[in-house]
């Protein structure tokens, strides 16, 4: 189990539930244990699985029907009343529909909402782009006040929406349509804690940093990579997006010199951009190659497909770290100190 103290009984039956699901019914536990959590929807209770909390709590929950910029709103009403509001949507009504609201009324005022936003990046390939969000990563981390995170897994998520109760300030939880498989066994004991890392695989050949379902693919890759190639692999689960573990990035960098990552998310202003930060102040060279949706929109398809057209699957990762192995990287005698 995780030191965030999770230990409700939807570990029994995980493996035939969504990371929605489990949120929700790890919400609806929360809800039993502190009486100032409130939850909002916008007509989405059931495609959220936000609504078990309501099935619950009907006194504590409100449907706001079809208004994403009212929910925000009344999020925030709710919060300076002393609540503690957990406002569920899809990704793109919240990054951008209602991104206003999240960023003037929550962000701009430090409230304590926390938002589980589903459906992000092409998780929902099918819906086309005016349901695919692979843009919100970019658009929440950039709002000040905001932590983001992107687990992944139900186990995470799970973790996460605990951790998050405790949390000060709006907190942005970000995970797909319900159809992702676990990455963590339900018997796995790891420290959850916001703003640091997760090594999922060990190596010092190269580095792979990813976020939410890409972390499978990448713990997939790593281990075919070291037994068929030899090729030792690290594996960061980077699930907190804002703020980052810049300590992890960093070692890396001083590591293995060879970092890759992997996001279902454009490669402006997500994942790798925000490793891109970290490295360019710490003042040490290396390689970094960035995978994720380039910049464009995401065709229409299903979900796994689009993982391999936008090569952020297991096949994908092996390739971007053939590439990035045979290219070397130019270091002078005084690299410690060329800074």
């Amino acid at each position: 189990m995780s030191e965030t103290g999770l230990t409700y009984d939807v570990y029994d039956t995980i493996e035939s539930m969504t990371p929605a699901e489990i949120y929700g019914h790890v919400l609806a536990k929360l809800g039993e244990e502190r009486e100032d959590i409130v939850a909002l929807t916008a007509d989405l209770a059931k495609s959220t699985k936000i609504g078990k909390f309501g099935e619950k709590f009907p006194d504590r929950f409100f449907n706001v029907g079809i208004a994403e910029q009212n929910l925000f709103g009344i999020a925030a009403g709710l919060a300076l009343a002393g609540f503690t509001p957990f406002v569920s949507t899809f990704a793109v009504f919240t990054s951008m529909r209602a991104g206003e609201q999240v960023r003037t009324d929550i962000c701009y005022q430090n409230l304590n909402c926390k938002i589980i936003a589903t459906h992000s990046g092409i998780s929902f390939g099918q819906a086309g782009t005016t349901h695919h969000c692979t843009e919100d990563l970019a658009i929440l981390r950039s709002f000040a006040n905001m932590t983001v995170i992107a687990p992944a897994d139900g186990i995470e998520t799970a973790n996460a929406v605990r951790a998050c109760l405790d949390h000060p300030g709006p907190v942005y939880i970000r995970i797909g349509r319900g159809f992702e498989q676990l990455v963590y066994d339900k018997d796995q004991a790891y420290d959850f804690k916001i703003g640091k890392a997760v090594t999922m695989h060990e190596g010092n050949d190269v580095t792979v940093i990813a976020c939410g379902p890409c972390v499978l693919h990448a713990v997939e890759a790593a281990k075919i990579l070291k037994e068929n190639k030899g090729i030792e692999v690290r594996v960061l689960n980077m699930h907190t997006i804002k703020p980052i573990d810049k300590e992890a990035i960093l070692a890396a960098v001083n590591d293995t010199r060879k970092i890759i990552t992997v996001e279902n998310h454009s490669i402006v202003g997500g994942l790798g951009s925000a490793v891109a930060e970290v490295i360019t102040e710490g003042g040490k060279s290396c390689r970094l190659k960035r995978l994720g949706i380039p910049d464009t929109f995401a065709i229409v398809g299903l979900t796994d497909d689009l993982y391999h057209l936008y090569k952020i699957d297991s096949e994908g990762i092996m390739e971007a770290v053939g590439e990035i192995m045979g290219q070397d990287v130019e270091v002078d005698e005084d690299w410690e100190d060329e800074f």
